[in-house]
């Protein structure tokens, strides 16, 4: 990885660059639009879409998302950097793969684009058996999930398999980095993704070896009593959320699924938010494609919500936190 010094200009070009994200006033003004429409136009008065004029949402969406690389691409990062970021996509691609190639059909649409670890990639490796071919974080997994699903069809145990092994390998990231940004990152995605496991375990009533076998160990909590709480019901997980210091995400929970999706991705946001002050790092980098994500998320959720004529109290309910 280059040194801090050498990510001097590309700070002081992303400086410039966070001026044009959205703020949470742009986000209310888009969720005050009176239609679909009006919030799109007000994204392309920003400078969303490109010299086209083109009126699809989706597409101007996948522009923006192709400008935070191209922006990365012209400051010459060293993309290393982002692999932390990539792992939930590549790990999604693994299931699939181990799906598709278990099971008769062709499932397309459900693999995350991928330089290295595309969908056709992805089938060759798991159609090979060349487990070789991935990074060694995932190879016992890819081979431990493909098997389950050969022999027992256990489409949940498969993911479970993996899943696990995507929150070691994000935890792992985390801890040998040498980037704060990449460390509180990793935590967050780490320490979120649990809870949101625990929620799903204690509504659908889970076993304690699922929860044990699924959650990953964090700084956050101690994962076990996360477990035992999630087997124990609902009220019990609260009560252990709330004394762990996530009792917003408690609050959340009472209020509506909708409302705890949302505080899971205004941690993830709020985690690299102090990179707004730091000046040679490779953190800025890092948390302004995450911003851009973020706010990218954001744009579909409210477009969307006006597009199937949600009132404006519930598209707010949905939209994140955003980074300025």
């Amino acid at each position: 990885m280059a040194s801090d010094w050498d990510y001097t200009y590309a700070v002081a070009r992303i400086r410039v660059l966070e001026t044009h994200l959205l703020s949470d006033s742009d986000v209310n003004a888009m969720v005050a639009s009176k239609d679909m429409k009006a919030a799109l136009t007000y994204l392309k008065d920003k400078g969303w879409g490109d010299a086209s004029g083109k009126d699809d949402a989706e597409e101007i969406l996948e522009i923006e998302e192709k400008k935070i690389w191209d922006t990365m691409r012209e400051l010459r990062v060293d993309f290393s950097v982002f692999d932390v970021l990539s792992l939930p996509q590549i790990y999604h691609n693994l299931k699939a793969a181990v799906k598709e190639t278990c099971l008769s059909g062709v499932h397309h649409g459900v693999f995350y684009p991928d330089d290295r670890f595309g969908r056709e990639e992805m089938l060759r490796i798991m159609r090979e058996k060349d487990y070789s071919a991935l990074p060694e974080h995932m190879r016992a997994a890819a081979q431990e999930a493909y098997e389950a699903m050969l022999h027992s069809r256990d489409g949940q145990l498969a993911d479970i398999i993996v899943d696990r092994a995507c929150l070691d390998a994000i935890e792992a990231a985390g801890q040998k980095s040498k980037a704060k940004v990449i460390r509180d990152y990793a935590e967050s995605q780490v320490a979120v993704t649990n809870i949101k496991i625990a929620v799903r375990s204690a509504k659908t009533k889970k076993s304690l070896d699922f929860l044990h076998r699924a959650l990953a160990p964090c700084r956050s909590f101690d994962v076990r009593q996360l477990a035992q709480a999630a087997f124990t019901g609902e009220d019990s997980l609260m009560d252990f959320l709330s004394s762990a210091g996530f009792a917003e995400a408690a609050e959340a929970l009472e209020k509506s699924p909708s409302a705890f999706e949302r505080w899971c991705d205004n941690m993830q946001i709020r985690a690299v938010k102090p990179q707004k002050y730091e000046v040679c790092s490779v953190g800025p980098l890092v948390a302004y494609v995450l911003a851009r994500q973020n706010e990218i998320k954001t744009a579909r959720i409210v477009l969307s919500g006006k597009e199937n004529n949600l009132s404006e109290e519930d598209i707010r309910e949905r939209t994140r936190e955003m980074y300025v």
